[in-house]
């Protein structure tokens, strides 16, 4: 019925793919009832079953060595996927040249930059975070950053706040509705700034549907975008809860592409 992007997905070599979702399996204690194999092909079939036409793909550095080849790996995803890939590339914190790192992104033609706080282990309102949020946003390029988590304190809403007041032309995505797990909190003190947006993955496993179209509400149609978090979780099963939520056709649009293909520059 619609055509749909997916906003946040995570692919790996084919290799290493399966050691990669165990280990964030047993960062989120197991979480994921039932997750892909994080491969390439697993997505297209999947998601593509689900009636998903285009993936924003990417990948987390948890050391500085990893970022290159990363980066090289989603290129090369994307070039091969003919079309159905938006790529991200990954940056860390203790990078010995975080310029270079983003020139080579850029070169590779990668859309944006994703982050991790929680899992790399850094504060998004850390000083050398800063210098990439600059970087981006003299750029123009979208940041993804991980949000939000009730065991720590790396991501969590008021730290998202300082980096919009400092970047206010960022365009900044905050992942899982702004707050994975404090969901609460993030739309309370977030949702009044005008340069964030939100994907809605690892979220609608957690939530009602009335409490979906509370936070549907609050951030509005036009700043959320549909997104899986795959490998962790089966795309089908939120394709179909978003449609059960019985949304104005207009804004099922705008969360299932227009957002995502607007702040992306896909057609």
């Amino acid at each position: 019925m619609y055509d749909i992007i997916d906003s946040h997905c995570h692919i790996y070599p084919d290799g290493i793919a399966l050691k990669a979702v165990e280990a964030v399996d047993r960062f989120y204690d197991g979480l994921p009832a039932e997750h892909h194999d994080g491969t390439v092909a697993t997505l297209l079939a999947s998601g593509r079953a689900a009636g998903i036409s285009r993936f924003v793909v990417h990948s987390v550095a948890t050391k500085p060595h990893q970022v290159s080849s990363i980066n090289r790996f989603i290129a090369g995803a994307v070039a091969a996927s003919e079309g159905a890939f938006i790529g991200m590339g990954t940056m860390h914190l203790d990078s010995d040249d975080l310029r270079r790192d983003f020139e080579e992104l850029r070169v590779l033609g990668l859309r944006g930059v994703k982050l991790h706080p929680d899992i790399q282990r850094f504060r998004l309102d850390d000083p050398r975070a800063m210098e990439i949020f600059a970087m981006c946003e003299d750029a123009g390029l979208p940041v993804c950053a991980h949000t939000g988590d009730y065991r720590y304190d790396f991501s969590n809403p008021p730290r998202v706040a300082r980096v919009l007041r400092a970047f206010p032309r960022l365009k900044f995505i905050g992942a899982h509705f702004g707050g994975w797990s404090v969901w609460d909190e993030a739309a309370r003190v977030l949702a009044d700034f005008p340069n964030i947006v939100v994907d809605s993955s690892s979220t609608f496993y957690a939530v009602s549907p009335a409490k979906a179209r509370e936070l549907i509400r609050i951030w509005t149609p036009d700043r959320v975008m549909f997104g899986t978090d795959y490998p962790l979780w089966p795309q089908q099963r939120d394709v179909d809860f978003l449609m059960k939520l019985e949304l104005d056709d207009a804004d099922c649009r705008k969360i299932f592409r227009d957002n995502a293909a607007a702040l992306f520059g896909a057609k």
